[in-house]
C-alpha cells in the first residue's frame, strides 16, 4: 500500500508536528534519542550530545506495504493500521488520552518497520493459537501486560492484556482515537 494522504494519515501528521511543537517549546529543542548506529533513520536531525541525537517524524516516502504480512497470514490487515504505520517514521511518541498515558509506536526506519512486520506476524499467530480475535497493536501503557490494539474486522480500538481478549473499548476507529490524544 502507497502512503497516501488520506484523513487518518493527514491526523498522523498533524499529530507528529504538534508533539515535537508542545516538545520544543518546553525544552528549547527538537526530541532525543539516543544515538543508535545500528538504525540509520531518516529521522533524525543531528546530533544533540555525543550519547543522544535529536530527531522529528519524517513522512514516509517509500512504498511501505504489508502484502507479505497479508500472504504470510492469510489475512487482510485492515486499512487503518496499514495507513498508521506507513504514514510516518518516527520514534516512539508519548500521548494521553482521557483513559490514561500511552505510548505511540511507529517504524524509526525500514528496518524497524521489517521487525515491525515479525512482531505483527507473532501477535496474529499468538492470537489464532488462542482462539481470540486477531488485533493489530499499535500503542504501550504504563503496564506492560496492556496494550492498545485495533480489531483487525472492525478497525475498533481496544485496550488488551497482552494474551487476552481485548477488554475495554476506546474509540470506533483509529481516525476517532487520533483525534482525542493530546500530545
Amino acid at each position: 500500500m502507497k502512503t497516501t494522504i488520506n484523513d487518518l494519515s493527514q491526523h498522523l501528521i498533524e499529530f507528529s508536528e504538534s508533539f515535537v511543537k508542545k516538545y520544543q517549546s518546553e525544552n528549547g529543542h527538537l526530541p532525543i534519542t539516543e544515538v543508535d548506529d545500528q538504525w540509520d533513520s531518516p529521522c533524525t536531525q543531528g546530533q544533540y550530545d555525543p550519547l543522544m541525537d535529536l530527531w522529528r517524524p519524517v513522512i514516509i516516502g517509500d512504498e511501505l506495504c504489508f502484502s507479505n504480512v497479508e500472504q504470510a497470514l492469510d489475512l487482510i490487515l485492515h486499512k487503518d493500521i496499514c495507513h498508521y504505520f506507513s504514514t510516518i517514521y518516527s520514534d516512539s511518541i508519548n500521548a494521553s488520552c482521557e483513559h490514561g498515558q500511552l505510548t505511540l509506536l511507529f517504524p524509526w526506519c525500514k528496518q524497524d518497520f521489517d521487525r515491525l512486520q515479525e512482531n505483527i506476524i507473532g501477535h496474529v499467530l499468538m492470537k489464532r493459537k488462542l482462539k481470540q480475535s486477531i488485533t493489530i497493536f499499535f500503542a504501550l501503557t504504563d503496564d506492560d501486560d496492556i496494550i492498545l490494539s485495533l480489531d483487525n474486522e472492525t478497525g475498533e480500538i481496544w485496550v488488551e492484556r497482552i494474551g487476552f481478549e481485548p477488554h475495554k473499548k476506546v474509540a470506533d476507529s483509529m481516525k476517532n482515537f487520533l483525534c482525542c490524544l493530546e500530545a
